[in-house]
């Protein structure tokens, strides 16, 4: 914008002085040639009392005094002054007793007849040279195109200082939305420029401001109701406890421990402060595994042969660990509900060669629905609709099989930390 500002200044002013200063400078060189041919004129009417005298002695010295070269054709054939030759103009004006000027390729041609007391006619003839029908004028037209270009130079410099004026304000509009785009929500643009812009600056701050009162509601009531879930989650525990079969209740109580872990996370997330947190990464293969292991109990329960793959050794992921073992929950957990008891469901992880690691989740059910609705809190199952969206989040990208092709395919590419 503010080139185009400058360029428009700068167009304009080049038009205004073009219409400026062409005319003028072709006034000038009129003015130049006038000039000139009027100093000739002043000479040679000088000369025309004495021609007319017939006293060719005075009219001899009288020619020769002039700073103007000037030729003087007697009627007997003589020449007084600067050498010549007659000329058609000095014939044509001899002949018809009448003025010229005439343009020559040497310049402007001034030629006068003069009548003598005796009927003889004498005529005088002066030429004005190209370069004294121009004198000065190239003088003068630098300095219009000097001045023209000084204009322009000025006109520039001012539509600059205008311009980032303008954009100033804007660009700093710029930079608080780019600050609030990066959850820094205390940023604020100050309400600079012209008015139009203090306006923006104003509605940009109130969005701000309502984000920031929205987001902070949205995290109180995120965190009260993860907080009402930890008394039924100490019962369950209690009832863990109580239960006869050793191997079962230390099964349930893990996975009560787990729940709770997640509703800790999830209190512990929504109450952070306003600027982002970097959190740690975890090793993949260890989170993985362990999510396997506890999935495979029920899959052996309902029938599935559940089938893993995993790197020999550690797989490290810019993903904490909780969030890691939320998204693969959330995928298994879709397994277990849409497709019916004995499919077989398999576990991948296979790290990437830059570093991070790509985690596959498959089964052999009818795939995903043709109609999928993948969008946040949107299902076409009957379910909250999150579940595909926790592990979309945790991952830099996210592939589905094409709905309505049989098995579903989850693919989740993991970063390096």
């Amino acid at each position: 914008m503010r080139a185009r500002l400058t360029l428009l200044v700068a167009a304009t002013t080049v038009l205004m002085l073009l219409a400026f200063l062409v005319p003028l400078a072709v006034l000038i060189r009129q003015v130049a040639q006038d000039r000139a041919l009027g100093r000739a004129d002043d000479v040679v009417q000088s000369i025309v009392p004495l021609a007319a005298t017939g006293d060719t002695g005075a009219l001899r010295l009288t020619v020769e005094a002039q700073t103007v070269p000037v030729t003087v054709f007697l009627p007997d054939g003589d020449v007084l002054g600067a050498p010549a030759e007659p000329t058609p103009a000095v014939l044509l004006a001899a002949a018809r007793h009448g003025s010229l000027t005439v343009a020559t390729a040497a310049g402007r041609e001034l030629v006068v007849p003069v009548v003598g007391a005796g009927g003889a006619t004498v005529v005088i003839r002066t030429l004005v040279t190209e370069a004294e029908l121009t004198r000065g004028v190239t003088r003068a037209w630098a300095t219009l195109a000097a001045l023209g270009v000084t204009l322009v130079l000025l006109g520039l410099f001012v539509a600059d200082r205008l311009a980032r004026a303008i954009i100033r304000p804007i660009s700093e509009l710029s930079a608080v939305s780019h600050r609030l785009a990066g959850a820094e929500l205390t940023a604020r643009a100050e309400e600079s420029g012209p008015p139009e812009l203090r306006e923006v600056a104003g509605a940009l701050n109130h969005l701000a401001g309502r984000i920031q009162d929205l987001l902070a509601a949205e995290r109180e009531r995120v965190a009260d109701l993860s907080h009402r879930l930890r008394t039924p989650l100490t019962a369950l525990r209690l009832e863990a406890e109580s239960l006869r079969d050793a191997d079962e209740s230390a099964r349930v109580a893990a996975a009560t421990d787990q729940l709770a872990r997640a509703v800790t996370s999830v209190i512990q997330q929504t109450r952070r402060a306003d600027a982002p947190v970097r959190l740690a990464g975890c090793d993949a293969t260890a989170v993985v595994a362990a999510r396997v292991a506890f999935w495979a109990v029920l899959a052996e329960d309902t029938g599935r042969a559940l089938h893993q793959e995993l790197p020999s050794g550690p797989a490290p992921v810019a993903v904490p660990a909780d969030d890691l073992a939320a998204a693969l929950d959330a995928l298994l957990g879709n397994v277990f509900a849409h497709t019916p008891d004995g499919t077989a469901l398999s576990v991948g992880l296979a790290a990437l060669p830059e570093g991070g690691a790509v985690l596959t989740v498959a089964d052999d059910g009818p795939g995903f629905p043709a109609a999928l609705a993948t969008g946040r809190g949107a299902s076409g199952g009957g379910s909250t609709g999150l579940g595909l969206d926790i592990a979309r989040q945790v991952a830099a990208a996210f592939d589905l099989s094409p709905p309505g092709t049989p098995g579903a395919v989850i693919r989740l590419t993991l970063t390096a930390p």
